[in-house]
């Protein structure tokens, strides 16, 4: 399975709450679609995630494949740019964290200059939104934050994807 496959859940679910969200008058509802949206999306940022390692690591070889296969079964939202870099990255070596850093940078500047949205930041707060939602019951974004901090994501993580390729 493609990593790019784990998108097409919460894809689904965004377009389909663009079209009922407006209609919902309850605050404490409209808070509950959009937490639902913040940890349906990193919980598919983590599976996408897990699907790039794994695929690298078994193409390198079976066994490793299999360790980090078992490593990756414990991510459990550790996967902010600082984890990526300094756990997961930086586990296969200078090299692919060069990368990653570069293809992020270069990511960074180009979405920036067109929208001046910074894709790092917003991957950020949908983690942070997603983990305050979970551990108090309030979302700390707009459902229209959340579906724009998704997109960013997707680009991060399409960065890792780039950048783990031999």
């Amino acid at each position: 399975m493609s990593y790019t496959d784990r998108f097409v859940a919460t894809d689904n679910l965004i377009a389909h709450l663009k079209t009922v969200i407006g209609t919902i008058t309850d605050p404490a509802i409209a808070a509950d679609y959009t937490g639902f949206l913040s940890v349906s999306s990193v919980t598919v940022y983590e599976l996408a995630i897990k699907d790039i390692f794994n695929e690298f690591a078994s193409q390198k070889h079976k066994v490793l494949g299999t360790v980090i296969e078992k490593h990756f079964r414990r991510l459990n939202g550790r996967i902010k740019i600082d984890d990526l870099k300094g756990e997961h990255v930086k586990l296969f070596g200078d090299k692919y964290l060069k990368k990653f850093n570069q293809k992020l940078k270069g990511k960074e500047s180009s979405v920036f200059s067109t929208s001046r949205i910074s894709i790092s930041t917003d991957y950020g707060n949908l983690i942070t939104c997603r983990h305050k939602y979970v551990h108090s019951g309030y979302p700390t974004l707009t459902i229209n934050e959340i579906i724009d901090c998704y997109k960013s994501g997707k680009d991060v993580i399409q960065c890792l994807y780039e950048a783990m390729k031999r």
